[in-house]
């Protein structure tokens, strides 16, 4: 049986319901990207608000991180992952948590006891050493000798301040050595495979911290690095998740991934990302902001491998690949199936696009190297093949040596370091999550946005829907269905519809009931899939009705002066609309 419905089923049974895996593009989160853990889709229900189907939840969640994209081609590194999580809200702590996991990990996956490892939290200055934890361990029969305690390793806080407290982290020894008696968590042979945050204290804008009236689980195992682990290899890519995927390029390529194996690591691994991306209902396509930069750079990155491998890049081999992935996960991900044209178009046209600037890099590389007056490309003009035509360093250098030209291949390395760590920096902060977005502005951009798409569909017509949206403290950005540029009497009714109904002061209520139920009665919808069979249903007034996580405002009144700043095109057949609250 697969590890997604091995997990699923062992919680379920244990009084846990599943809840959907959110999309890759978190809605109404500008904090990041995309979802980069299991529990970011969560973040409202683990600060207090009630989720609707209880206490006690799992999931597997589609999961995205590109702040170590240059690492990936080893053994370990993915852009996309699956993570497999259960929570406790208010509902049982540490011994159960840490139990569950145990159990699930000898009994159900049959690891041997001997081959794993923990870590606990060690104490500081204002929390305490968790003997709680510590203690579970030494029941379950781990002994005291695989235990670490640390500190800054088994701490976990979202930000600055809020919910925080202890986690304890499990190690697998992956190795063929013999398994030394004591556990050290610097020893790269330990791999950890699951980690459970136990969110006990709240931490103050004064650094006091106070215990929590309503304490969480959170915990978070990653799917490829323990199937590999069960499975006995040492490279994530020879495990079950990637073999059919490696075979399809060994296919297309006609080469064997032991000759190969960085360029093919890359190829799988970017096209699987770029499927998951491009099925996503956002409606992501490949550009030079945002997602869809990240969407261009994995899929060009994974031509300029294919390119490496000679293969015919005119052909359909991006399709053959991408097709072996969408049937490994469609039934796990309704999306993928749905949208397959779509992201079989997207890959399509991404690669015509590149084709055409490779070819003009080609012509770049004659021209500069017909103009060399010492045989020698330096680092700045190897950066630009790069940086501006996608050359990787390794073509550069293979096409100088059929002209006897040398590179500056350690001056290119530092200036690409450079960048790499410019790049890190100016992302930092659209990368690091946490848990934000409730502020009052955003409610009520949250609320306005309701508002908006019912107005939409008055002036404009009903066949307008939601396609996306994106809201930060200064403005908010909201994408639907439609089929033309919106005149300037379709704007000004707009805006004046949404103004009317926050002057009348109309009260917004919430109500959970079944997804049937929901649907039946005429609540707006964006991605039904993503929604578990119990929702919460946001009405505002007589004019608005959708399921939604929240949050909101209590009543219209207190959003303020509603202005629209910008209308214009997103993609095919949706516009885009930028507004502000005064």
């Amino acid at each position: 049986m697969n590890l997604k419905d091995l997990f699923i089923d062992y919680f379920v049974s244990l009084g846990h319901k599943q809840i959907p895996s959110a999309p890759v593009v978190p809605e109404n989160d500008p904090s990041v990207l995309f979802n980069t853990a299991g529990m970011q889709p969560l973040i409202p229900y683990l600060m207090g608000q009630t989720h609707p189907y209880g206490t006690r939840l799992c999931d597997y969640q589609k999961c995205i991180r590109t702040n170590d994209l240059d690492s990936v081609g080893d053994t370990t590194h993915h852009t996309f992952f699956e993570m497999l999580g259960n929570w406790s809200l208010g509902d049982y702590f540490k011994n159960e948590s840490i139990k569950y996991s145990f159990d699930f990990l000898t009994k159900h996956l049959n690891i041997p006891v001997e081959r794993l490892a923990v870590t606990v939290f060690a104490g500081n200055n204002l929390i305490p050493f968790d003997e709680v934890t510590y203690n579970e361990w030494i029941t379950l029969g781990i002994n005291e000798s695989r235990i670490a305690k640390t500190v800054e390793d088994n701490f976990w806080i979202a930000g600055p301040t809020g919910p925080c407290g202890a986690d304890t982290e499990i190690f697998y020894f992956r190795s063929e050595d013999e398994i030394p008696d004591k556990f050290d968590p610097e020893d790269n042979r330990w791999v950890e495979i699951w980690n459970n945050v136990f969110m006990e204290f709240y931490k103050h804008e004064d650094g006091s911290i106070t215990e929590l009236p309503k304490k969480n689980v959170d915990t978070g195992m990653g799917l490829e690095r323990v199937v590999a682990v069960l499975e006995g290899v040492n490279d994530n890519y020879e495990s079950s998740v990637w073999k059919d995927i490696i075979k399809v390029i060994e296919k297309v390529s006609n080469k064997e991934y032991k000759d190969n194996k960085q360029s093919m690591r890359i190829i799988a691994d970017h096209i699987r990302t770029a499927v998951f991306i491009s099925a996503d209902n956002s409606g992501i396509k490949p550009s030079n902001t945002d997602q869809g930069y990240i969407l261009r750079r994995l899929i060009r990155r994974a031509i300029r491998h294919a390119k490496k491998l000679n293969i015919n890049i005119d052909s359909n081999w991006e399709e053959e690949i991408a097709i072996a992935i969408i049937d490994k996960y469609e039934k796990y991900y309704s999306e993928i199936k749905q949208n397959k044209n779509i992201v079989l178009e997207v890959l399509k046209n991404e690669k015509i696009k590149f084709n055409k600037t490779l070819e003009k890099g080609l012509r770049e590389f004659e021209k500069i190297t017909n103009n060399l007056s010492n045989n020698v490309l330096d680092k700045d003009l190897a950066f630009k093949l790069y940086d501006t035509y996608g050359f990787p360093i390794e073509l550069t250098v293979e096409l100088a040596d059929e002209l006897n030209i040398s590179v500056d291949v350690e001056g290119f390395k530092d200036k690409f370091k450079a960048h790499q760590e410019l790049s890190r920096t100016a992302s930092a902060g659209k990368f690091k999550g946490g848990l934000a977005g409730n502020s009052e502005i955003e409610t009520k951009y949250h609320t306005a946005t309701h508002l908006l798409n019912a107005a939409l569909k008055v002036v404009v017509g009903d066949y307008v829907h939601q396609k996306g949206s994106n809201i930060t403290t200064e403005r908010m950005r909201f994408d639907f269905s439609c089929d033309h540029k919106l005149t300037d009497e379709e704007k000004i009714k707009t805006e004046a519809l949404v103004n009317k109904w926050i002057k009348d002061g109309l009260n917004v209520t919430v109500t959970e009931m079944s997804k049937e139920e929901a649907i039946n009665s005429g609540a707006e919808c964006m991605f039904i899939e993503k929604y578990p069979d119990i929702v919460t249903v946001y009405s505002i007034g007589d004019v608005s009705k959708e399921l939604c996580g929240g949050p909101h405002v209590k009543n219209t009144s207190e959003i303020g002066t509603f202005k629209i700043t910008k209308e214009e095109a997103s993609s095919a057949g949706v516009r885009r609309i930028k507004a502000i609250i005064e």
